[in-house]
């Protein structure tokens, strides 16, 4: 096949691909890269391009550039998550379009999961700083540890369902929302359906991990926030649209001993100078950290690699997009 790597963000590809570009031109005609639309009318080779490699930076394209320009174009491999901002044109002209949301999945759930497990023995609300401070008695037992605590997730997708699995490893009970999912396949995962209220009443610890649709935006408010337990954690390393973010911090505000672990924000990321996310000792605030870094990055390079091996095959593929996916997408 004739293959060439694509993005805007061109730093990625290296991140991503060190390896896979070493490998790939034993195996197809990989072609000069495309950093850039500009001149790209001039491009007479990308007309026989096959598959782009790709990650973040994806160019945006419209049915008529990809018909000019990509007419023996049959797959796209995007060596990241959400395809949403590119895929559909491509997705309309016949184009398979492969995400690796599931390996950018991995490294969530294990931040998660770690945040969970420290949340439940007061980790973040039970620092050291003097040495009045060294004092691990818990008199009202609001930190339960992970005996018999309860557990929240919000929205069973791919995340929700990795923290589910790590979940089971521990003694908590699990407590699942998610409007998509029927009281049957929720058991069938080993955990209780409820409505978010009752998840945010009984739980010691939430995680959000609602998938980011217009449905879904402002969904976790006051009314969630408010019946919060004195000792409990909010996590969320999801999207920061489904929170009202002022409800949040009033909930914060008003009882100091809850906590809130935030590697997202919304409505802008960082969030502005002077707010309250950045003072309040109860809420901690993280960049991004719970999706791919460092070495992680070459993971999702090696799923869209493993998957375009099977497709030049004919083989069975994974993690292909459809048209219908992408309204219900993160």
């Amino acid at each position: 096949m004739k293959c060439v790597f694509a993005t805007s963000r061109w730093g990625n590809i290296d991140n991503v691909y060190p390896e896979i570009r070493k490998i790939l031109p034993k195996e197809a005609e990989v072609l000069p890269d495309l950093k850039t639309l500009e001149g790209i009318e001039n491009r007479k080779d990308l007309r026989e391009v096959e598959a782009i490699f790709s990650t973040w930076g994806m160019f945006r394209l419209t049915e008529e550039q990809i018909k000019e320009y990509f007419p023996s174009l049959k797959a796209i491999f995007y060596a990241a998550g959400t395809v949403k901002y590119f895929a559909e044109p491509f997705l309309k002209c016949g184009v398979k379009v492969f995400s690796a949301w599931m390996a950018n999945s991995v490294p969530v759930a294990e931040v998660t999961f770690s945040e969970i497990v420290l949340a439940l023995k007061g980790f973040f609300q039970r620092e050291v700083r003097r040495p009045e401070d060294w004092d691990n008695s818990d008199p009202e037992m609001g930190y339960p540890g992970c005996y018999k605590s309860n557990v929240g997730i919000i929205g069973a997708g791919s995340i929700g369902k990795m923290v589910i699995s790590r979940l089971k490893t521990l003694d908590v009970n699990i407590k699942v929302f998610d409007a998509f999912l029927s009281k049957e396949q929720i058991e069938e995962l080993g955990c209780e359906k409820v409505s978010l209220e009752e998840l945010f009443s009984t739980c010691d610890v939430i995680s959000n991990h609602l998938a980011n649709v217009p449905a879904t935006v402002g969904m976790i408010d006051k009314n969630c926030f408010d019946r919060m337990k004195k000792y409990a954690t909010f996590i969320n390393t999801g999207r920061g649209a489904q929170i009202v973010e002022a409800d949040m911090i009033k909930a914060m505000e008003d009882c100091p001993t809850r906590t809130a672990l935030l590697d997202v924000t919304d409505p802008c990321e960082p969030p502005v100078p002077g707010s309250k996310l950045y003072s309040l000792p109860n809420i901690r605030l993280t960049p991004h950290v719970a999706g791919s870094i460092g070495k992680e990055f070459q993971r999702l390079g090696q799923y869209m690699y493993e998957v375009y091996s099977l497709y030049k095959e004919g083989k069975e593929t994974k993690y292909e997009v459809t048209l219908e996916m992408l309204p219900h997408m993160a």
